[in-house]
């Protein structure tokens, strides 16, 4: 149901956002702009809003973007500023934290 909205909304954010990408060192094939414009459009489309973030070892900041409807995007930023799109699906669910062990 929501694979066809994903992807029409991968081509259009890809053509917002595809003459940014090109001036930067990100691999071909992958969405990249601004990360506020990447949030109002996902925001507008899509009800998403940040949910979960953390720093990588490489000091990129990874969010991950859900909706009530369940639609869900993980962006990574680049310390140079340079948000991009990794991946979009549905049916995200949060699950609970369960210790994996008593704490010391």
């Amino acid at each position: 149901m929501f694979r066809p909205l994903i992807a029409l909304t991968a081509m259009a954010t890809g053509l917002l956002f595809s003459s940014y990408a090109s001036a930067q060192q990100v691999p071909a094939g992958t969405v990249c702009g601004e990360r506020a414009k990447f949030l109002k459009h996902l925001g507008k489309t899509h009800k998403e809003s940040p949910t979960a973030m953390g720093v990588t070892a490489s000091g990129r900041v990874l969010e991950v973007l859900t909706s009530s409807d369940g639609t869900w995007t993980i962006l990574i930023t680049h310390p140079n500023g340079v948000t991009c799109m990794i991946t979009a699906g549905q049916a995200w669910e949060n699950v609970e934290r369960i210790a994996l062990g008593p704490s010391t």
